[in-house]
C-alpha cells in the first residue's frame, strides 16, 4: 500500500470509528465492538490498529478513551460527533458524503 493509500484507509477507518461511536449506546463502544463492526463494513483493521487509531482521535479531541482492566473503552465528543456529522472538517478524517 501507497503512503498516499495508507493515509486514504486511515482518514476512513477514523470517521468510521467516528459514525459508530455516534450510533453507540451512549456514544461508547470498546475496542472488540469497534473491530467487528468495522469488519462488518469490509474495514479489516486488527485492534492494534484500531487502537492507534483512537489514540491519533484523541489527539485530536475527537474521542476520549479509558483503559478498563486492559480493554480500551472509547467514547465519542461533542467534536468527535460535529466531525462524524461532517459540520467541522477535521485533517486527516474523512469527510461523509452527501447525505451519509
Amino acid at each position: 500500500m501507497s503512503p498516499q493509500e495508507a493515509e486514504r484507509f486511515d482518514a476512513h477507518i477514523r470517521l468510521s470509528i467516528l459514525r459508530l461511536l455516534s450510533g453507540a449506546p451512549a456514544y461508547r463502544a470498546n475496542v472488540n465492538v469497534l473491530h467487528s463492526a468495522l469488519a462488518d463494513f469490509g474495514l479489516n483493521a486488527s485492534r492494534d490498529q484500531i487502537r492507534t487509531q483512537l489514540a491519533w482521535l484523541e489527539e485530536q479531541r475527537l474521542v476520549t478513551t479509558q483503559d478498563m482492566m486492559g480493554l480500551i473503552v472509547a467514547e465519542l465528543t461533542e467534536r468527535g460527533q460535529d466531525a462524524a456529522a461532517g459540520t467541522v472538517t477535521v485533517p486527516g478524517v474523512q469527510r461523509p458524503g452527501p447525505g451519509a
